[in-house]
């Protein structure tokens, strides 16, 4: 099988943020195919020395290697955090179709 330009994006947003909104615009932009807010969760991690605990929301977004960095700048843009989650898996093996619609779903529309 063929390598595959499809990856694999997750990041967290507060769990009041407007998920859908920010889903929206990225796929309207075309810098991700699809977008899944998962359910809030509850996440505790470090910051500024002290345990934080807030309930959040995941984010699982479909692109390619050739729009990640648009993606990334956006995201980062757009983001309600100092320092967004940006974690990116890249896909080694994926239905051929499901990956040339996410070719075709954030290809660059020729003006």
């Amino acid at each position: 099988m063929e390598p595959t330009s499809l990856v694999i994006v997750f990041t967290t947003i507060p769990a009041d943020a407007n998920a859908t909104a920010l889903a929206r615009q990225l796929i309207d932009e075309r810098l991700a195919a699809c977008i899944n807010a998962l359910a809030p969760m509850t996440s505790v991690y470090r910051w500024e020395g002290a345990i934080q605990e807030e309930s959040e929301r995941q984010l699982v977004i479909k692109t390619t290697t050739a729009r990640l960095d648009a993606l990334k700048e956006r995201l980062h843009a757009l983001h309600p955090y100092q320092v967004p989650e940006f974690v990116v898996l890249h896909a080694a093996d994926a239905s051929s179709r499901y990956a040339q619609w996410v070719d075709d779903c954030v290809a660059e529309q020729e003006a």
